[in-house]
């Protein structure tokens, strides 16, 4: 296990991302907003998009886990070499992938994929996967990390209310040595508690943490209901 991945171990991943055309959608923004979280505690960052990976690998020291949205169906995290590369060269310690075994926009496979990531250049990869026999294809393909960022989000298993515990418990059953990243819908410090204790390598946060709107969303349906 490489430095950064055992960096992570138990900790508080926490995503710094903002949607196109919101007043956050900024390079700027973000990197402030990593340099919060970590001042927290957090132990690495996820962040989307090249000038804000870049900006913020030059302002903060955790490890930070790149990727690049193109699109919006189908494969889009990260979806071609081209994407991981320019991802990889901006300053990502680690460069997720969308690890389903749904087409890639290049035709590459996830294993082609990594393979030529890596003839450039060593590089830790995190596979974003949707269900158990996407992580298992992934570790396959070469991952060194397996996260449950699309649980929910394909059509192999239904979307739950919080973090899908069932299939974190099969992905720590069934890749043993293989550090599983919780991710999708984790809203509540019980709910990432309840990861790392189903066995989850760290815990990635976003949206609790990092998008106002929502958070305001979840206040302003309490109140009116």
């Amino acid at each position: 296990m490489t430095d950064a991945i055992a960096t992570l171990t138990g900790g508080l991943i926490v995503s710094c991302q903002a949607y196109p055309g919101e007043p956050l959608r900024h390079p700027e923004t973000m990197a402030q907003m990593a340099q919060a979280v970590i001042a927290g505690g957090a132990v690495a960052i996820r962040a989307q998009g090249l000038a804000d990976i870049s900006l913020i690998k030059g302002r903060t020291t955790v490890p930070l886990i790149g990727l690049w949205k193109d699109g919006h169906d189908g494969v889009f995290i990260t979806p071609t070499l081209r994407h991981a590369r320019a991802v990889r060269d901006s300053g990502a310690d680690i460069v997720a992938l969308d690890g389903t075994r749904r087409p890639r926009p290049d035709g590459l496979t996830l294993a082609a994929t990594i393979t030529r990531l890596r003839d450039s250049g060593p590089t830790l990869v995190t596979a974003d996967c949707g269900s158990l026999d996407d992580a298992l294809a992934a570790r396959d393909a070469g991952a060194d990390i397996i996260g449950t960022t699309l649980a929910g989000y394909t059509a192999d298993r239904p979307r739950t209310t919080g973090p899908d515990l069932e299939l974190l418990a099969h992905l720590v059953t069934q890749l043993p040595g293989l550090p599983i990243i919780a991710e999708g819908r984790v809203h509540t410090p019980e709910q990432a508690r309840a990861a790392l204790d189903t066995g989850a390598h760290a815990v990635v946060v976003g949206t609790a943490i990092t998008h106002p709107t929502t958070i305001t969303g979840w206040f302003r349906h309490a109140l009116t209901g």
